[in-house]
């Protein structure tokens, strides 16, 4: 059983889309506690130094579905600087 689990599906222009991908790399880019806006709420995550992508892209007659998947371990420690460099 999976511990929460989101999903947001509509329709939006371009420009709306450009919108939400721009906010959801500046989030990514600042790392630590990311919060973001998700249709009437916002999540709030915490986004590590590193993190693992998959992006899919399926062509299906006149169709065309792109994927851009991220994850991570909330348990895993962040790497330190050793104070000793």
């Amino acid at each position: 059983m999976k511990d929460l689990e989101f999903t947001q599906k509509r329709a939006l222009s371009r420009a709306e889309a450009a919108d939400q991908l721009e906010a959801l790399a500046a989030a990514i880019r600042r790392g630590g506690q990311a919060e973001l806006a998700l249709g009437p709420g916002r999540l709030t995550l915490r986004i590590p130094e590193e993190l693992h992508t998959e992006i899919e892209v399926e062509l299906d007659g006149d169709e065309v579905e792109l994927e851009i998947e991220m994850s991570w371990r909330t348990t895993a420690a962040e790497r330190s600087e050793d104070p000793g460099d």
